[in-house]
This record gives structure tokens, sequence and C-alpha cells, in this order.
């Protein structure tokens, strides 16, 4: 017999094992219980964002109610359509809160709109159970990711024939999803992993509001980009947080564009060249409406020509110089995945220092008793950089140099960039040890 869902949701809380978690779901999909799988999907579905922040609890007393699971289910759909919004959205929360029973409320359908189940399961188990099951159409939708690049140093192989070249931002790597609904556009951005992003609702405004002044878009569709602020510090402090957000001067730089469906289907056979001007035709008519979002330019090299080689030495000095992570190459015939595709390679900008050793740090856990970091100083392109340098070293190195004085030093550091620290003494960004200058096998130190 299938308990209510509350109950289940009760008794995967009481317990920590995974095993036993899926045996309680395994025994209500055995059950039936379409309820609890209905509710669950609402919950874990990160494209189904309700964009209510509080949802008060009930307290208990004697007119115990009962709100219809269809109902609620109702209610869902409207808040994520935004059919309710605002003040009325809050009334339709607190009216369906009366009419729920304690149980129902507290430990169910308010966990449900809050998206926060508090059971210690994914949507990977449950659907783990369903298939296994034979209930694949209660299935909870996979948040489907976005199209990562592959390390063009380690794929050296591929870096020939023709490449749209941008800069790669260091920012935050933003999905911003474009529907229509009966009321208009709805806006939603989401991290590539599926948390949504609930403190860039002035990128999310000026998208509606540009749609309800120039018409709605003709389908639904997914912006892939990266949202930068006046600086990766401060944007990463605003990202996530709940109180005292300052996160208005973010920007969405976006480079790539896909229609929703394709999306869902994890792959647009659409060639990379006619999806930037896909973008670009929908980015020119909403241009001076959308003023926290810009779109990346690109530059066309071919690298099988010794001119096209060169001109990508250029654009990569040129990254370095102005502060970019570095560099995407992207295939312009190749389709969008919902992966990491060898139709983008990344290359990052890279310099090389010589610093002095002033101290050895002794590492942590599987290091203890042998190297950590090596504390650098010295004279990098005209400043004082002051750095622990602790990657680029192998088992072996660690035992040695930990255990023979390399105090007074030179080595080799490589290094994405020079940063500037925020008490205006400078840093490497990812340093990496490569040798000691003048250090031969053998050699003393």
């Amino acid at each position: 017999m299938m308990k209510p869902p509350y109950e289940v949701i009760r008794e995967l809380e009481s317990t920590n094992s995974r095993l036993d978690k899926e045996a309680i779901l395994r025994r209500e999909a055995q059950a039936e219980n379409s309820e609890l799988f209905a509710g669950l999907r609402l919950a874990l579905d990160p494209l189904m964002p309700f964009n209510v922040k509080k949802v008060g609890t009930k307290e208990s007393d004697s007119r115990e109610g009962n709100l219809p699971q269809e109902e609620f289910n109702q209610l869902c759909v409207d808040l994520t359509n935004r059919e309710v919004t605002g003040h009325s959205a809050a009334n339709a929360v607190h009216e369906a809160m009366c009419k729920s029973g304690h149980s129902q409320w507290n430990d169910w359908y308010r966990k449900i709109l809050l998206k926060d189940l508090r059971a210690g399961i994914s949507e990977k188990t449950v659907n783990k159970i369903l298939k296994e099951q034979g209930r694949t159409s209660w299935m909870v939708p996979l948040f489907g990711g976005c199209q990562l690049a592959y390390d063009g140093e380690k794929n050296q192989k591929r870096l020939v024939g023709p490449k749209q070249v941008e800069v790669k931002l260091d920012g935050v790597r933003a999905l911003t999803f474009v529907r229509n609904t009966p009321n208009g556009v709805t806006v939603d951005m989401f991290s590539r992993n599926g948390k949504k992003f609930e403190n860039f609702t002035h990128i999310e405004d000026q998208i509606v509001q540009a749609h309800a002044e120039l018409g709605n878009p003709p389908f639904d569709y997914v912006l892939d980009g990266e949202v930068m602020s006046s600086s990766f510090q401060d944007l990463m402090k605003q990202v996530y947080r709940k109180s005292d957000v300052q996160a208005q001067d973010a920007v969405l730089h976006a480079f790539d564009m896909v229609s929703l469906y394709e999306w869902q289907t994890g792959y647009s056979t659409t060639p990379q060249k006619f999806r930037t001007y896909q973008l670009k035709d929908w980015y020119v008519p909403y241009e001076s409406k959308l003023h926290n979002i810009s779109i990346l330019d690109h530059e066309l090299v071919n690298l099988d020509t010794n001119e096209g080689c060169d001109r990508l030495k250029q654009l990569n000095r040129h990254a370095l110089d102005n502060d970019y992570e570095g560099l995407v190459l992207k295939d312009p015939e190749a389709g969008y995945q919902n992966s990491r595709s060898y139709a983008w390679i990344k290359l990052k900008p890279v310099i090389e220092v010589s610093l002095t050793v002033e101290s050895v740090v002794e590492g942590e856990g599987r290091n203890q008793g042998r190297l950590g970091a090596l504390v650098c100083s010295g004279d990098g392109e005209g400043v004082v950089i002051h750095t622990n340098v602790g990657s680029g070293f192998s088992d072996e190195q660690r035992v040695e140099y930990y255990t023979n004085d390399v105090v007074g030093s030179v080595a080799e550091i490589r290094a994405d960039a020079i940063t500037m620290n925020q008490d205006g003494t400078y840093s490497l960004r990812f340093p990496r040890f490569l040798r000691f200058r003048g250090f031969d096998a053998g050699e003393k130190m």
C-alpha cells in the first residue's frame, strides 16, 4: 500500500544510506505512487522555477485540510509561467497553504515550492529507480548543461583549418532560457549545472521588456554566455548572495544561441557560423534595450596558413595584454552539443617568470612530510611578485625539494597571468613550477 508523499519524505530523511533510499523509492514505484513521483519531478526539475523565495509554514490546528495534488500542480504551473506574480503569487501560495493539511504542507508542498526536499535524493537517483521499474514517463528531466571546450595544449593536432576565434572571458557561465507563455515571455538564468541564478534579474528584465516592446520570439531559445562584473572576485560574492545584493553592474556576454528544443535534445546540427549570425540577428534589433547584454565579437583565421598562425599568436598576445582568460577556437562548421566537444578548443595565454625561492611550506594530507609549496618572489614584467607555487611537482620532486635546501634558488614559473591582490600587491594566477634555472640532474643546489 502506498504512503502519503509527506510520510515517504520523512522516511527518506531518516536514513543516510543510499541503498535504503533507493529501496524506499523502489517500493513506492512498485506501489504506483504517481502522486509522489509527480511531486519529485516538480521539485527536482530546474526548468520549473516557481519564483518564490519565502514560503510560510502551517501551524497545526484542528481544521486539518487536504489540497488535491491536481490543484497544487496547477499552482506550480502558474508560478512557473508567471501567470501569478508578486502579491498575487504570495496570495495564491498562502491560499494553498490554508487549504492543505499540516503535514501535507510543511513536509511536502512547501518543500516542493522551495525546491528543497531535504531528503538526500537527486534526480539521478529518482530516474535510476524509475528506469529500473519501467516508469520512464515519470522520470525527472535532467538539466542538459552546455557545450564545453577541450584544452588546446593537450590537443595540438586539432589546431588546424579555419577557426572562429573569440576571447575567453573570466566570469560565470550562464544559460539564459527565453520562453513564450500565455502571459508573454519568461526569462530564467541558470548555471551550467542547473542552479538558478536569482541575482541577475536586471538582465532577465531587459530581455522581457525588449520582447514586450518589439514582439515575442518565434521560438523558445537559450542564450549561452558568460556573466561578468567589475571584477571576478566581486562577481563571485554576488552570485548566490541572499541579501544585500549588488550585482547591477553584471553584464551577460552572449556567444551562442540555440533553440530550446535543440538544447533539450542535447544537440544542434546548425553550424557554428550560422548560430553566430543568428545570435547577431537576434541582438541587433534589441540592442538599445539590452543595456547589460552584449555579444562577443570574433575573427576567422585559417591555421593551415602561416598568416593564420601568425595572427593567432597576435590574438593570443592581445588576450594576455587585456587580462582575458584566453582564447576559444571554434569550428565554424560544427554543431552545438551539451557536453565537451572538440568543436571548441580553449587556449590560455601563459607567461613565464623567474622567481627566487624564499622558503618552503610543508604539504597537508598526502603531502604531509614533503613539499606543499614554494614561497617565491621576484620581478615579473615590471612589478614585484609574491606567490606560493604548489603545483607542477612530481611526487619525487616534492620529497627532494623538501629535504634539500632550495631556498635562494631561482625557479622558472608558468602562470596564466599576473594579478593584483586587494591589498595592492601582485601575485600569479594558477602558478605552476617548471624547473630550477641551471639545475641539471645530479647537480647540487
